[in-house]
């Protein structure tokens, strides 16, 4: 309820902002109050499609239906097919790409400096995009939203949820600059917390499960970032560790709904749906995309019932079940 209040108000203060980008739309041979948005999205899976279908709804709910006409195209995984996506975004001339992931980004930022990009999906973006001392503004035609949970919040899940765990293997893909990222800082806050652990890169999907496969053997617990890669393939470490009885942390909530034991997670259409406001504000010129700060999400505690109970796992006090 409270969301639907904020997005009517929304709307009522964005009319005013129609009339006057409707004459610019005019000018350069657009229809008057209609918008065209590249979408590029890495790949196929539920996170990212659940985000991309939050970001076209909350411009429908805001602008009005049929007043954006969204350009979706599927990268199918390869970094340079998203290029290839951009550069056709360019060509025709879109109003607003919205980037959903890393690769995505990356390649909206060396294809245009002119069109407003937002991003979605990107865990880290001073990572993603090089930016020392990132101070949570990224400037120029860049902004978006971000899944990062708080990673020391993750990393202290696990001896909460396991008293007696030594050993933690962190499982990512090496390809993905923000889940070396997210592991890199797990890692650190574990071993402040007396673990021991162990970085198992796998360089894409071919080898994940010998990777898995090692991992578990040496690990009495397994974390997982928030990895596009892992997000795509989890019922290739779910076959591999609840075989071998090791449980899984996973970085955001499909993982866990995939493989993993408990989350801290980021909902996926919520986070589209942020991000969808954030383009109504753009493309209505309420709001300049080079003084918009990332934004990010709160989340609640989830745990995985199927996997809790294969495993004879006690859930803590604080956690809900996962959708």
């Amino acid at each position: 309820m409270k969301k639907k209040l904020l997005t009517a108000l929304l709307a009522g203060i964005l009319c005013l902002g129609l009339t006057a980008c409707g004459s610019a739309r005019e000018e350069t041979g657009g229809s008057a109050g209609t918008y065209t948005v590249g979408i590029c999205q890495l790949v196929e899976h539920e996170a990212l499609d659940a985000a991309t279908a939050g970001f076209q709804d909350a411009l429908n709910d805001i602008l009005g239906e049929g007043t954006v006409s969204f350009d979706l195209q599927n990268a199918q995984g390869d970094s340079n097919t998203c290029s290839v996506i951009v550069n056709s975004f360019v060509s025709n001339d879109v109003d607003l790409i919205l980037a959903n992931a890393t690769p995505a980004l990356q390649a909206a930022v060396a294809g245009t400096g002119e069109i407003p990009i937002l991003c979605t999906s990107v865990t880290e973006y001073g990572v993603a995009l090089d930016i020392e001392g990132f101070d949570g503004t990224v400037g120029g035609n860049i902004s978006g939203t971000s899944d990062l949970s708080p990673l020391d919040q993750q990393a202290a899940m696990i001896p909460a949820w396991f008293p007696e765990a030594e050993t933690v293997g962190l499982l990512f893909c090496s390809a993905e600059a923000n889940s070396q990222y997210q592991v890199d800082v797990v890692k650190a806050e574990l071993e402040k917390l007396g673990l021991t652990c162990t970085l198992y890169p796998f360089a894409d999907s071919n080898d994940l499960s010998a990777v898995c496969t090692t991992a578990a053997e040496k690990s009495d617990v397994l974390y997982v970032p928030t990895d596009n890669t892992v997000a795509a393939n989890t019922g290739i470490i779910d076959n591999v560790c609840r075989a071998a009885k090791v449980p899984v942390m996973g970085g955001d909530s499909g993982i866990c709904a995939g493989c993993g034991v408990a989350t801290i997670p980021v909902n996926y259409y919520d986070l589209g749906y942020l991000t969808g406001e954030m383009a109504a504000q753009i493309l209505t010129g309420q709001a300049d995309i080079s003084e918009m700060p990332i934004a990010h999400l709160e989340s609640a505690r989830v745990y995985n019932p199927e996997i809790c109970q294969a495993l004879g796992l006690t859930v803590p006090e604080g956690y809900e079940p996962i959708a």
